[in-house]
C-alpha cells in the first residue's frame, strides 16, 4: 500500500525559511521521480518542483532560487528546503510520485506552509 507522509509545514515570517520531508512507502522509490505540490483554497494543485529518479530538478519559475528539493533514497524520503518564504507560499504542501499509474492516485494528508507577519 502506497503511503506518503508529508510533515515540516508550519507557521513562518516573510524571508524565512522550512524543510518539508516526505516519508515514502509501499512503492520502489527510487525508480520514481518525486514532485512537490502545493494547494490554494479553491484552486487546483500546481507543482512545484520535481526531482527525478536520476537526481534532476526542475522548479516552477516562482520558486526557482529560493527552493530546492532533494531526495535521500536511503530513507524513502524526498525533501523541500523553501528559503526566502512569501505570503503567496502560504499553500498545503504535497508529494506524490511522477506516474500516471491509479497505484499513485490517492494524495498524502499534506502539511500546511503559512507566510505570515
Amino acid at each position: 500500500q502506497v503511503q506518503l507522509v508529508e510533515s515540516g509545514g508550519g507557521l513562518v515570517q516573510p524571508g524565512g525559511s522550512l524543510r518539508l520531508s516526505c516519508a515514502a512507502s509501499g512503492f520502489d522509490f527510487s525508480s520514481y521521480g518525486m514532485y512537490w505540490y502545493r494547494h490554494y483554497p479553491g484552486k487546483e494543485r500546481e507543482w512545484v518542483a520535481l526531482i527525478s529518479s536520476g537526481g534532476a530538478t526542475f522548479y516552477v519559475g516562482s520558486v526557482k532560487g529560493r527552493f530546492t528539493i532533494s531526495r535521500d533514497n536511503a530513507k524513502n524520503t524526498v525533501y523541500l528546503q523553501m528559503n526566502s518564504l512569501k505570503f503567496e507560499d502560504t499553500a498545503v504542501y504535497y508529494c506524490k510520485p511522477n506516474s500516471a499509474s491509479p497505484l499513485f492516485g490517492s494524495w498524502g494528508q499534506g502539511t500546511q506552509v503559512t507566510v505570515s507577519s
